[in-house]
């Protein structure tokens, strides 16, 4: 079963709490998504490091019941 926009939000939230997190649907379909996530947290991390963060947030859900996410990270300075 897909994911909901407003769920993976929320799991993002939870996990980073300070995050500013943007949804967005790709295909209209409720599995494909791309997620902005902004967070102060990430400053002194590589790109891989932030998106293994959001990813940990998920708690597993990538290729499962999400299918698939366009993911960017940034700090709040490099928006």
């Amino acid at each position: 079963m897909a994911m909901a926009a407003d769920e993976i939000e929320t799991l993002i939230r939870a996990g980073i709490p300070d995050a500013r997190v943007e949804i967005t649907d790709l295909a209209g379909d409720g599995d494909h998504y791309a997620a902005r996530v902004v967070s102060e947290s990430f400053r002194g991390m590589p790109r891989v490091k932030q998106h293994q963060r959001v990813y940990e947030a998920l708690g597993g859900r990538m290729g499962g019941a999400l299918h698939a996410l366009q993911l960017t990270t940034a700090l709040p300075d490099q928006e």
